[in-house]
């Protein structure tokens, strides 16, 4: 009998879960607590850190898990290394669930692409922007601290640890977003650059559309490259697939 360990937090992590619990297949999803109200997924759920390598290698074993799918954050890039660390640890196979990227998006090719935050702060800066609309997540601020003596709009889903400068305004809100309110956002703020990260599919990817009617450049940070040369795919269905044949 099959046994998953499903790293989760994302929506592709929920369909997962849906489809291996309509599978007959026992899973247990793991989520990190980083936000306050999460969407949790059905079935069997932990929440809490694993305790890095070590603690999510005898987690596996403790837990007589089979198998282990990473369907974190695409940029969750150490979850993702401790993954594929610890499932090598406790000799089981291990897969990696991430949404396709942006990059085949009808205006990716007008897109200002960087390899970092900081780059991304230098390549909005380059472009004159003034009033910043920043979506790459609340941990990434410290690269935006020069930002302070600008109309900046910041997205992020759990509220700030810090008090933010006085000129930003700071939206609490976590998609699914659509084109119409995500207009209606850049044109309230005048926004004239947007900011975000190749996180890929449909929950986020109205702002792009938006920005894209009004003529709001874009910048977008590239993802991060797989770690330890793990196995990625893009649907729900060739986990499933992938499952069947490794338990043969």
């Amino acid at each position: 009998m099959n046994r998953v360990l499903l790293l989760g937090g994302t929506a592709e992590a929920r369909a997962l879960a849906e489809a291996l619990n309509d599978a007959g297949v026992e899973v247990v999803s793991s989520l990190a607590g980083r936000v306050t109200r999460p969407r949790m997924p059905v079935g069997e759920v932990r929440v809490g850190g694993l305790g890095g390598v070590d603690g999510l290698a005898a987690a596996l074993v403790a837990g007589g898990f089979t198998h282990l799918v990473d369907a974190t954050h695409p940029f969750a890039v150490r979850m993702t290394a401790n993954a594929g660390a610890a499932a090598d640890a406790a000799g089981v196979p291990c897969l990696r669930l991430a949404r396709p990227g942006w990059s085949e998006h009808p205006d990716a090719g007008c897109w200002h692409w960087v390899d970092g935050y900081e780059q991304a702060r230098g390549a909005a800066e380059g472009l004159g922007a003034l009033r910043p609309f920043i979506t790459t997540g609340r941990q990434t601020l410290d690269h935006y601290a020069s930002w302070a003596d600008r109309d900046v709009v910041l997205r992020v889903v759990e509220p700030l640890d810090v008090e933010p400068p006085a000129r930003w305004t700071v939206v609490l809100d976590r998609g699914p977003f659509d084109v119409s309110a995500e207009r209606a956002l850049m044109t309230e703020h005048a926004v004239d650059a947007l900011l975000t990260k190749d996180s890929g599919g449909a929950f986020t990817s109205a702002k792009l559309t938006a920005a894209a009617a009004l003529g709001v450049p874009v910048v977008v940070v590239r993802r991060p490259h797989v770690p330890n040369a793990m196995n990625e795919v893009a649907r729900v269905d060739d986990v499933l697939t992938w499952l069947r044949a490794s338990s043969r």
